[in-house]
């Protein structure tokens, strides 16, 4: 059975990722940063990776608990912001 925690480590690649706490397979979530964006950042991209990996998880759990068991068809044009 997997983990029920959680991690963010960054890869030795320098993109930072969210994995099982017990895996070393591949990572749930992937963040890349362009150069241009770790420049800027500088040391704080880790905290900005963290920023956006909760938010993300957020709003996953925001979406499954508004789901009433429709099943409403998305059209693949669809577009995410």
């Amino acid at each position: 059975m997997p983990s029920p925690f959680l991690e963010i480590v960054e890869l030795a690649n320098g993109k930072v990722a969210l994995r099982r706490s017990d895996e070393e397979g591949e990572p749930l979530v992937v963040i890349e940063f362009s150069r241009d964006a770790r420049e800027y950042l500088q040391e704080s991209y880790i905290e900005v990776a963290k920023a956006m990996i909760s938010a993300g998880m957020q709003a996953a759990g925001q979406m499954m608990d508004e789901d009433d068991g429709d099943d409403e068809v998305i059209p693949e044009s669809r577009v995410l912001h």
